[in-house]
């Protein structure tokens, strides 16, 4: 199988490459897409040999022209580069792990050009689920998602004859780095101390997202999306141990689950071999090791993120509205302040709540209308400042 990689030098596109490096003859790297980290992508281009690197930064993409001149590999730069390698006809399979909003476009393209999608970025089913699933009626059902929570959820409905069967989704979370904690205790709270998970290695962006439940709102909208559900009949569950991974409760009340140590190996393989499964050298789930599992309701009075999450889903119903693209962009924003020192880590969750109070929301958005409220979401929250 040859696969294109959007954002190989961020975690999940390591990590695909950790895949690849395992199973030679299973899959083929085509296309390689990062930002600007130029020394890990011309190592990996050197090492998987794809025909086509692309580089978002201009910049960047010409000192790698030149770093890569005597490998014979095509390198293009700028935003649209990365579409193109998205589209490129050799691949048959696009991983999209690149960060934010960068990710709509490319999935697009992907989707128009009928490749399997391994949809590993969260922004694009938020922002514009709309969108991709009008994307989807028109040229097939392709994606694939690769977050830990929905491969289980994914996972747990195969063999169901008919999505009538769900009552609902059970969406587990580790809780993150401060559960247990309430407001007074988290007024100075450092980037350093969030920047911890319990059981995950994430990214800095999503592990501080983890702490706030944001990361849990986005899912809850994700999954929305993904499996044609509710958002009241998604039901989030803290699960500190994270061995289950997510689960589906059907009309009969039987409840099935996707369990397994913690490691994005497993849902990443997943959704580049489906419906076949490899093998994953290592990490092995031991139940002995954990002895017993437990489950606690969220804490929204502290984590109140979760409730705005749900409240930016519900808007405009099946058809979407810009809210919920208020509520990733206002996060993301007032992420950056907060690491900068700029903002305190309680400000995270109330700046994203006075940019969707401000915000009047469109429903069923186009992709302007999207970029519009990214821009205005942003505004908000750096005029605080």
């Amino acid at each position: 199988m040859k696969i294109s990689i959007l954002g190989s030098t961020g975690s999940i596109g390591t990590q695909t490459l950790e895949i690849v490096r395992d199973h030679p003859d299973e899959f083929e790297v085509a296309a390689i897409t990062g930002n600007k980290n130029t020394n890990l992508l011309e190592a990996q281009a050197r090492e998987f040999r794809p025909s086509l690197v692309c580089v978002a930064d201009e910049d960047c993409a010409r000192e790698l022209k030149l770093r890569l001149a005597d490998t014979g590999i095509k390198v293009l730069g700028g935003k649209d580069s990365i579409i193109e390698a998205a589209a490129m006809p050799e691949a048959e399979t696009v991983v999209v792990s690149v960060v934010g909003m960068a990710g709509i476009e490319p999935t697009i393209a992907a989707i128009k050009s009928r490749k399997r999608v391994a949809l590993a970025n969260k922004e694009t089913l938020v922002a514009a689920g709309n969108i991709i699933k009008q994307c989807e009626a028109e040229y097939g059902k392709c994606i694939i998602p690769v977050d830990s929570e929905h491969s289980a959820i994914f996972q747990s409905m195969l063999g169901m004859s008919d999505k009538k069967e769900i009552k609902r989704i059970l969406l587990t979370a580790s809780g993150g780095e401060f559960f247990g904690k309430k407001r007074e205790d988290l007024v100075n709270i450092t980037p350093q101390q969030a920047l911890h998970n319990p059981n995950w290695d994430m990214g800095a962006k999503v592990t501080i997202d983890s702490s706030t439940l944001v990361n849990k709102g986005l899912e809850t909208i994700e999954a929305k999306w993904l499996f044609d559900i509710q958002v009241d009949d998604i039901k989030v569950l803290i699960h500190r141990q994270s061995v289950v991974h997510s689960a589906v409760e059907f009309t009969d009340n039987a409840v099935i689950a996707q369990l397994g140590a913690p490691d994005m190996r497993l849902p990443i393989q997943f959704a580049l071999t489906y419906p076949n499964r490899l093998s994953i050298p290592g990490n092995e789930l031991d139940l002995f090791k954990y002895g017993s599992l437990t489950f606690d309701e969220p804490d929204t009075e502290t984590f109140y993120a979760l409730e705005l999450a749900r409240q930016a889903g519900r808007c405009g119903g099946g058809e979407g509205s810009t809210l919920a693209t208020v509520f990733n962009s206002a996060d993301e924003a007032a992420v950056e302040m907060f690491m900068k020192g700029k903002l305190s880590y309680l400000g995270i969750t109330d700046a994203i709540a006075e940019a969707m109070a401000r915000h009047k929301s469109i429903v069923n958005p186009t992709l302007d209308d999207i970029y519009a409220a990214d821009k205005e979401a942003r505004e908000i929250v750096k005029s605080k400042f």
